[in-house]
């Protein structure tokens, strides 16, 4: 009875697909929604499921990234993969992806199932897809109003990990590391120093506790913010020194780098994809394809999930940096990649209130978690800080890290028509912008009207 009921639901799903792609909709999540509503288990219910080749990818940063790096080689391996790319990483988008990729008697096509998956709802997701392969990019401070603090999200995953389980672990990543002593087998991924990587030694810098015995991690150096070489100074936990994939020879100039004893180009060059890299080559070696393989299908690689955005008004040209502001790691790196650019520039920073769920809150620790010496040395000509919530606490934290009073502009306002109104008193083109995804679209469609 259940199976009848579970294709009945199906194909009403499938219908509901159609719709949504009738009327232009991605309809990435509703599907999924409906038919989990009718019935609970409904993804336990589906065929030509092997576990052996079922991933699922979660972590703080850097997820949407290495599901499409991962997906992206299986295919052009030949490889039949059902997957997530849009993002819809909570178990109603799991459920969609399996509808919209299935017979109408409910048989997967894909022969591989790899999924971005949602930290807090991973239990969730297992309980009805029992994968046996997870990867863990890295577990950070991340969206305090849903996440809490690292720890919460550290159990939910751990939670999860168990002895019949293969993980992919960072391994400059003390929490997801330290995930070994849970889990069956462990491949660990790696980025070796290079070029960019970083010390610090400055007034704001924070370390992190030991996720084995709560004493203090010391990082020997960065590779990106809160991750890199790394030991404990009580009990001698360390990333390893012999990590089973490891990106070596890191060339930025020429967007190269060697893993497996291969030649890789760089689809893109910001330090923090190479971590996406190593990792999409660990789970593909793991698959069956080698990093040869690899390497030729990040030539026509091209990020779904785009982070800049270029955008052309009067003669200047606007990037825009797509990243969570809820997340100091993805703000310390939004600062060091416009820090690369040693050009004259302006920069925007709108910092605001933040809007997951009500009640509504703004707090100003992600600014004071990040380093800006690198972005106040790079030749910014002026800022430009607006917030109604918090510009002058923004304003305040570039200047404790010893940017010019007098070359920074306040505005307290979301009003648009201030904001474009100051851009414009400057004659530089190159400019920066730095807010949250809402901000940025309204700003992009009052745009033509200041043109």
């Amino acid at each position: 009875m259940k199976r009848i009921w579970f294709t009945i639901v199906l194909w009403g799903s499938k219908f509901g697909l159609f719709l949504c792609r009738l009327l232009g909709k991605n309809g990435t999540y509703i599907a999924g929604a409906f038919a989990l509503k009718l019935q609970k288990d409904f993804i336990t219910h589906f065929t030509h499921v092997d576990p052996e080749r079922t991933l699922f990818i979660t972590g703080t940063n850097g997820k949407s990234t290495t599901n499409n790096l991962i997906v992206h080689a299986l295919r052009a391996s030949g490889k039949k993969v059902t997957t997530n790319l849009e993002g819809a990483n909570l178990i109603t988008g799991v459920a969609t992806a399996m509808i919209r990729d299935s017979s109408m008697l409910g048989r997967v096509n894909g022969d591989y199932l790899i999924f971005e998956t949602d930290e807090r709802y991973l239990a969730q997701i297992y309980e009805q897809l029992p994968a046996k392969n997870l990867c863990v990019t890295n577990i950070q401070k991340d969206q305090v109003q849903r996440n809490g603090e690292p720890d919460f999200i550290y159990k939910k995953i751990a939670k999860v990990v168990n002895k019949d389980m293969r993980i992919f672990v960072n391994n400059e990543e003390p929490r997801a590391l330290s995930l070994e002593d849970y889990a069956g087998e462990v491949r660990t991924y790696s980025v070796e120093r290079h070029s960019k990587s970083f010390e610090k030694n400055g007034f704001y810098d924070v370390t992190m506790g030991c996720p084995k015995c709560n004493n203090k991690i010391a990082f020997n150096y960065y590779n990106v913010d809160n991750v890199g070489e790394f030991r404990c100074t009580s009990c001698g936990f360390h990333s390893r020194i012999q990590p089973d994939v490891q990106v070596t020879d890191v060339d930025f100039e020429n967007r190269t780098f060697r893993c497996d004893g291969v030649s890789v180009h760089m689809p893109y060059d910001q330090p923090f994809f190479l971590y996406n890299y190593a990792l999409a080559i660990a789970v593909c070696k793991m698959f069956g394809v080698g990093a040869e393989s690899v390497s030729k299908s990040f030539e026509s690689f091209r990020n779904i999930a785009g982070r800049l955005e270029l955008i052309p008004y009067k003669t200047k040209e606007i990037k825009y940096i797509r990243i969570k502001q809820e997340n100091p790691e993805t703000l310390t790196t939004a600062f060091d990649f416009i820090s690369q650019d040693k050009e004259r520039k302006i920069f925007l920073i709108g910092l605001e209130q933040l809007e997951d769920f009500q009640p509504f809150y703004t707090n100003t620790f992600y600014a004071f978690d990040c380093d800006v010496e690198s972005l106040l040395h790079s030749n910014i000509e002026h800022c430009i800080s607006f917030s109604e919530a918090v510009a002058y606490d923004t304003a305040n934290r570039l200047i404790y890290g010893g940017f010019p009073e007098d070359r920074i502009t306040v505005i307290p306002s979301d009003e648009n028509d201030d904001i474009f109104a100051e851009l414009d008193k400057y004659d530089c083109d190159n400019v920066y912008l730095i807010t949250w995804l809402h901000k940025y679209e309204q700003m992009m469609e009052d745009l033509p009207k200041y043109e």
